[in-house]
């Protein structure tokens, strides 16, 4: 693996090296071809729940419009990683030039801000669906699902910009190498010429209040789910509403489980293989993982799948 070392002065930088994970070239080629393998599964599970939403006429109801909204979302914040990662996986320089670093940067973060508000709007439906079921169709209404949907796009894009955009005007001194496989803020300002301690400070603010508005959210609603399904005076009753948010629950304590490690943790801050393997968690490996959890525990997704997949003979 041959990676130049030419980047010495910041008035002519023209980009970053990514280091990824260092091995063998024969490992890098092993890398490239489970990777694929993982981006191709992942595409595959999060259109299919796509297609079987659309499809099937019996799920356009909320729930299903926004799961199917958050495949759809699932398949660019995966995208927005590994393909460049496969690049990498074959190149002999990993170079990412500055733009493409920062653009892979802000819509990584961006995505990734759109997936926390997309949770807390599912489980806000959950809310509305267990402890007023007579009138959640009054008040979960196309209209107001609409707006969620697209108030949960628009945050989570206008969030992350403003830092991102001062950061990039930052000077940045060194070997402009990256020990990560994408473009992180961590790395990124260990680069700059000066301390940027005001700016660390502030991107914590932005990422714990983006981490804990929507998580409390969560965990609001769930506490609400949970005293209304106590209330039901039959075992059944209460399976089939826990049945109803387990999927959600699991995919919630996945990627906020290992986002919280990343970012929260002090010992993420001093551990880069840390921070690419937790990272790696929980921007391929959740995407990859949340379609067979739905699928799974969901009847109607198994089998409006099923009959997707009949008529396609």
């Amino acid at each position: 693996m041959k990676i130049s070392n030419t980047f010495n002065n910041s008035s002519t930088i023209t980009g970053f090296i990514l280091l990824g994970f260092p091995c063998p070239r024969e490992g890098q080629i092993l890398l490239f071809v489970l990777f694929s393998a993982v981006y191709l599964l992942t595409l595959m599970g999060n259109g299919s729940i796509i297609c079987a939403v659309c499809w099937d006429q019996r799920l356009h109801t909320p729930m299903y419009i926004l799961l199917a909204n958050f495949s759809f979302l699932e398949i660019w914040y995966v995208t927005s990683t590994v393909p460049n990662m496969l690049a990498n996986f074959l190149s002999d320089n990993k170079l990412i030039s500055f733009s493409g670093c920062f653009l892979q940067f802000y819509f990584f973060f961006s995505l990734g801000s759109t997936e926390c508000f997309f949770l807390a709007i599912m489980a806000f439906d959950r809310y509305l669906a267990i402890c007023w079921p007579l009138h959640y169709s009054t008040l979960m209404t196309g209209r107001l699902c609409t707006n969620l949907v697209i108030s949960c796009w628009v945050l989570g894009f206008l969030w992350f910009p403003v830092p991102i955009i001062i950061i990039s005007q930052m000077s940045f001194c060194g070997s402009r190498i990256i020990d990560h496989f994408l473009c992180d803020p961590g790395p990124l300002l260990a680069l700059t010429c000066a301390r940027t301690s005001a700016m660390e400070s502030f991107w914590a603010i932005i990422s714990s209040l983006l981490l804990f508005i929507p998580f409390l959210c969560i965990m609001g609603s769930y506490a609400l789910v949970l005293r209304a399904v106590l209330k039901v005076p039959s075992a059944t009753g209460q399976r089939k509403a826990f049945s109803t948010c387990g999927s959600h629950l699991a995919v919630v304590s996945l990627f906020y489980g290992s986002v919280m490690v990343m970012y929260l943790s002090p010992t993420s801050e001093h551990d880069a293989g840390i921070q690419k393997l937790v990272t790696l968690f929980y921007s391929v490996g959740t995407p990859l993982i949340n379609p067979v959890i739905y699928s799974l525990r969901n009847k109607d997704i198994k089998y409006a799948l099923q009959k997707f997949l009949k008529t396609q003979k």
